[in-house]
């Protein structure tokens, strides 16, 4: 029972339906707060973000170089490369099938996420080095949270027809949470990064300043819910996010410890989950 359950786990964090589950719970997060209650769980937008996440983390699964010892995602991939290539297939035709519903607005931000995405891992860049963002330490902690900032947040205020400026710390508490964890993720890849020359914002300031950083956005993430809070008086709401930070620093310490991509995915991008569920359940 215990290896049925380890190998169902592997295969919706390594296929990337657990990050697809992540965009739309965070997305209906936003939702909510807009719709002052609970959001349908299937709309079209739901289906075209997941959609959208299946293409992108399924391609970035199978053009990943890597090694077995290394990477416990990269070995599990090398032996069911089926499955990617399944949930790549399902993902565009998701992606296809909802993409004209959704509003020009939408359309007009996803053609640059699209491009900011694959720019990410694909080769595409016309530089004479550098041809990827990742390869850009710097750049790729921003572009990450800026694309899933958009995901979550902007895309689900644009397709309800509502202005960013409706809730502009909604997104300024959304970018800060993301940057943590990128930047817990962006510690995991230290060496990594360093040996293929790509400067992280971890590998620019050390380790320990990085730990005091991530400190530091997460109280800032809790400043910002708490003004988010004289706005919209959703108590509830606040004493969510206010865990959800102390949780995410409990497992930043926690896949530190004891880390692997099974941890990392699970507990770190499971945040999003938790945080979208929580959100969505008061």
């Amino acid at each position: 029972m215990r290896i049925l359950l380890q190998k169902g786990t592997c295969f919706v964090l390594f296929t990337s339906l657990f990050s697809a589950l992540c965009a739309v719970a965070l997305c209906m997060a936003t939702e909510k707060l807009l719709l002052h209650g609970m959001p349908p769980v299937f709309s079209s937008l739901h289906f075209f973000i997941m959609g959208c996440t299946l293409v992108v983390y399924n391609v970035h699964y199978l053009i990943k170089k890597s090694t077995a010892e290394l990477s416990d995602q990269y070995a599990w991939v090398q032996k069911n490369r089926k499955w990617n290539y399944a949930f790549l297939i399902l993902g565009f035709i998701l992606s296809i099938a909802f993409v004209f519903q959704m509003p020009h607005a939408v359309w007009q931000v996803c053609i640059l996420l699209a491009l900011f995405s694959f720019a990410y891992s694909l080769p595409i860049l016309p530089l004479k080095q550098k041809h990827r963002l990742k390869d850009f330490g710097w750049v790729k902690i921003i572009l990450l949270a800026i694309v899933w900032t958009s995901v979550t947040a902007v895309l689900p205020i644009l397709f309800l027809h509502s202005s960013l400026l409706q809730l502009p710390f909604e997104l300024f508490i959304r970018f800060v949470f993301l940057f943590v964890l990128c930047l817990a993720f962006d510690i995991r890849d230290m060496e990594v990064d360093l040996e293929a020359g790509i400067y992280t914002l971890p590998n620019k300031i050390g380790l320990q300043n990085t730990d005091t950083l991530i400190r530091v956005l997460l109280f800032v993430f809790f400043a910002l819910a708490l003004i988010q809070y004289f706005r919209f008086a959703l108590l509830s709401r606040l004493i969510i996010n206010i865990v959800s930070a102390l949780l995410t620093l409990i497992a930043i310490r926690f896949v530190r410890k004891y880390p692997s991509d099974y941890n990392y995915i699970f507990l770190l991008d499971g945040q999003m989950l938790l945080n979208g569920i929580l959100l969505l359940l008061i």
